[in-house]
C-alpha cells in the first residue's frame, strides 16, 4: 500500500507534540499535585503545553481507522484485513499491559495497570473487524452518533455495582482495586474512542482523492468543526460537562472557552481537536520541503517511536531526583512515577529544553527502524510496530 504523506506528516507533528506532554508528567515541578488546565492555579503557558498536547490522541485514533481503511482498500480482503485488525488489536492490549505500563511507571510490580490510548485503539480494532462488512459511511455515521451522543451516557448515576461500574468504564474513566494494594485506572474508556476511529474509517475514501480535493474537503471540514464547536459552546447547553465562564480576565475568559473535557473526549472536545486536525491536513497537502521530510520519519514508525520514547524519558526522571539530593528511600512508584511524594521537578522552560532532546534523540532510531521496514518488507512482523 503506497504511503499518504500528509499522514505521516500529520502522525508526525503530534508524535513530536505527545512528547512533550510525557516530559512534563515526568519532570514538572508541579505535575504531581496540579492540573495544567486548572484556571484556579494554572498559568498561561502551562495551561498551553498541556493544551496543545490534547491534539494527539484524538488524531491517533482518527487516523488509525483511517489507516486500517486505506488498507482495507488497497487489499481488497475482507478476510485478511479482518484477521489483521484482530491480531494488531490483542497485540496492542498486550503491549499496553506491559511494555507501555512499564515505561510509564518503571514499577516491576504493576500495582498500578493503566488502559490508555494504546490499548484503546487495540479494543477499538477487534470491534472495527467485526462492523468490516457494513458500507465506510454507515461505519463512519455509527461513529458519528457515539461521538455526539456519549455524554447523555454518564448522565446517567450507576450505583454501587461491579457489573454496572464495568460497563460504565466503557464510556467514562474509572478505577478497579484488583489484589492486594493494586488498581486499574480505565482512563481512555473504549466507547468514545471507538466513535473517533469509526469515523476515521468513514473519512477514509477522502484520503484516496486528489491533493486538491483533499485540500478542499479538510478546509471545509475543519472550519465546519470548529464552527460548531464555537455555537456549542457559546451555547453551553450540551456537548461538554463543563461549561465555559468568565474569568478574572479576557485571556483567562478565552482559556475557560477552549478548556474542554478529554476524559471521556467530550463532543465539543471531538469537534474542537479533530476541526484543527482538518485545517493541518489541509495545510500540509502536497508539500514536500525538508521540514515535513524530517517530520515524516517520525509519522512512518508511530508505534516505535511511542514505545522507545518512554524508556529515553523515564530514566531522566531518576537521574533529576538523584541530582536533586534525593535517595532510593525516598522514591514513590505507580502514580508518582518514582518521584519523591513532595520536592522534586524542573521548571517549565527546562522541561522543553529537555522535550526537544528527546525528540532529536527519537529521529535517528526513527530514521534507522523506518529504514530497516522498508527493506524487509517480506518480514510480517513489522507491521505490528
Amino acid at each position: 500500500m503506497k504511503r499518504n504523506n500528509s499522514i505521516d506528516v500529520m502522525r508526525g507533528l503530534v508524535m513530536i507534540i505527545m512528547a512533550l506532554d510525557h516530559v512534563r508528567d515526568l519532570l514538572h515541578t508541579t505535575s504531581l499535585s496540579q492540573s495544567p488546565t486548572d484556571l484556579t492555579t494554572t498559568t498561561p503557558a502551562l495551561f498551553f503545553t498541556r493544551w496543545v498536547t490534547y491534539l494527539c490522541a484524538p488524531t491517533f485514533v482518527f487516523l488509525s481507522g483511517t489507516s486500517a481503511f486505506l488498507s482495507m482498500n488497497a487489499k481488497q480482503d475482507l478476510v485478511a484485513t479482518r484477521r489483521f485488525l484482530l491480531s494488531r488489536g490483542i497485540w496492542l492490549v498486550g503491549l499496553e499491559f506491559s511494555v507501555v505500563n512499564f515505561g510509564m511507571w518503571f514499577d516491576p510490580h504493576f500495582d498500578v495497570l493503566i488502559l490508555e490510548v494504546i490499548a484503546t485503539i487495540g479494543i477499538g480494532f477487534l470491534i472495527l473487524s467485526v462492523l468490516l462488512k457494513l458500507p465506510p459511511r454507515t461505519i463512519g455515521l455509527i461513529g458519528g452518533l457515539i461521538v455526539a451522543l456519549h455524554g447523555l451516557i454518564t448522565l446517567i448515576p450507576v450505583p454501587e455495582n461491579l457489573l454496572l461500574k464495568v460497563l460504565r468504564s466503557l464510556f467514562s474513566p474509572m478505577v478497579f482495586p484488583y489484589g492486594t494494594g493494586k488498581l486499574l485506572f480505565v482512563a481512555y474508556p473504549p466507547v468514545p474512542w471507538l466513535g473517533i476511529m469509526l469515523i476515521g474509517y468513514g473519512a477514509g475514501r477522502f484520503f484516496e482523492s486528489t491533493e486538491q480535493s483533499q485540500r478542499r474537503i479538510f478546509l471545509k471540514t475543519g472550519l465546519l468543526s470548529l464552527g460548531l464547536f464555537s455555537l456549542l459552546r457559546g451555547m453551553n447547553l450540551y456537548g461538554d460537562p463543563v461549561n465555559w465562564s468568565s474569568q478574572k480576565n479576557r485571556l483567562y475568559s478565552f482559556l475557560s472557552f477552549i478548556n474542554v473535557t478529554k476524559y471521556p473526549p467530550s463532543l465539543q472536545f471531538c469537534l474542537l481537536f479533530l476541526g484543527i486536525m482538518f485545517l493541518i491536513l489541509s495545510l500540509v497537502q502536497g508539500i514536500n520541503n525538508r521540514w515535513t521530510g524530517i517530520v515524516r520519519v517520525y509519522g512512518k514508525t508511530p508505534l516505535f517511536y511511542f514505545l522507545v520514547h518512554w524508556y529515553l524519558i523515564h530514566p531522566l526522571v531518576f537521574v533529576m531526583v538523584f541530582l536533586q539530593g534525593f535517595k532510593s528511600s525516598d522514591l514513590v512508584f505507580g502514580f508518582n512515577f518514582g518521584r519523591p511524594k513532595t520536592g522534586s521537578g524542573i521548571d517549565l522552560w527546562a522541561v522543553y529544553l529537555i522535550w526537544l532532546f528527546i525528540v532529536l534523540m527519537m529521529y535517528p532510531l526513527c530514521k534507522w527502524y523506518g529504514a530497516y521496514k522498508e527493506r524487509h518488507k517480506e518480514q510480517t512482523w513489522l507491521r505490528y510496530l
